[in-house]
């Protein structure tokens, strides 16, 4: 790189890992190139590659059966090698989010570091005001997390009126 200040060459920028950091990096790169950890001088504790987290929030009518929602989003997680940390449903119907109580519990997962998103099956399991759905996805986001929604496309309706989607 050439400074236009006073002609002067810079060298590259110093990289700002820490050695563990290096290693650490070093190690998933040799994983990923199919070198088994104990064919190069890596320690233990920095080959360690942790699972991402998630916990799955399901909410639905009185009596409506989650159990297609609940499977399509274990298979999802499962897809994108996510660890299931929980499941949490509220059976209220669609109450605003901060009047249900599984979707709080949802949260101070995240809050408490025990999963890194919260995966449910429709946008509107969260809220279909758009407002409030926002607020929602602040509250996680400031949390360190984030939410995804799988989106099964018609089959919020079915769930609503309390039937299953198979």
């Amino acid at each position: 790189m050439v400074s236009t200040e006073h002609g002067h060459r810079q060298g590259p920028n110093a990289a700002r890992r820490t050695e563990g950091d290096l290693r650490r990096r070093q190690a998933l790169a040799d994983a990923a190139t199919g070198i088994p950890p104990g064919d190069v001088d890596v320690p233990a504790e920095a080959a360690k590659i942790e699972r991402f987290r998630c916990v799955i929030y399901l909410c639905s009518a009185p009596n409506a059966n989650t159990e297609a929602p609940r499977k399509e989003c274990t298979e999802y997680a499962k897809a994108f090698g996510w660890e299931i940390t929980g499941v949490v449903e509220d059976h209220a119907g669609l109450l605003p989010p901060d009047g249900r109580e599984g979707l709080r519990q949802a949260v101070d997962r995240i809050k408490d570091g025990e999963a890194g998103a919260v995966l449910t099956a429709w946008r509107s399991m969260i809220s279909p005001v758009p407002q409030e759905y926002d607020q929602v996805a602040r509250e996680i986001e400031s949390a360190g997390g984030f939410l995804h929604v799988m989106d099964s496309a018609g089959a919020e309706e079915v769930l609503a009126r309390g039937e299953t989607t198979r």
